[in-house]
């Protein structure tokens, strides 16, 4: 079976489903991104405040505590989970999407190893290896933009399809 531009093959009816989704998973997902802006973790020092605290700061706007083993590994594994599950299924509408074939393979298996290397290094930041905030940074980064990328082709190829009509009658 040619898997290949199958999603722009796809019945309207099932088109508009997937789509919903894409955007409704996108908007979860710039929401967290919202929010690691809102806690100031955006920035190197801000992310190393976040989960190394900075109690010694006394002219700090917040005050940060150092994360416990408990609470890191609390966010680690809720983030590593619900970010495999994200990506495995977009990752899936990729392999459906018309594209070069080390183009799919890209963008379906770099999101993995930003997870990795973004959460991954955030333990390793909490550990004392300071410099893992800027692997933190690039990885994130490099996940965002995979993540827009995939999305934004999947939606623009359920959205121009020239394959059927669009009815729902199909």
């Amino acid at each position: 079976m040619e898997f290949n531009g199958l999603l722009s093959k796809l019945p309207k009816p099932i088109r508009v489903f997937i789509g919903a989704f894409v955007i409704i998973l996108s908007i979860g997902y710039y929401t967290g991104l919202l929010f690691v802006s809102e806690t100031s973790t955006a920035s190197a020092t801000g992310i190393e405040e976040n989960y190394l605290g900075n109690e010694s700061d006394e002219n700090a706007d917040v005050m940060k505590f150092k994360k416990s083993e408990r609470q890191m590994l609390t966010i680690i594994h809720t983030h590593i989970l619900s970010m495999s599950f994200i990506f495995f299924l977009l990752g899936i509408l990729v392999w459906l999407a018309k594209l070069p074939m080390k183009l799919k393979l890209f963008l379906t298996v770099e999101p993995f190893i930003s997870v990795v290397l973004t959460f991954g290094g955030i333990y390793l930041l909490w550990s004392g290896f300071l410099w893992f905030k800027y692997v933190v940074i690039l990885s994130g980064i490099l996940m965002t933009l995979t993540f827009t990328i995939s999305a934004l082709i999947v939606l623009y190829q359920l959205t121009f399809n020239k394959q059927y009509p669009n009815n729902f009658n199909q």
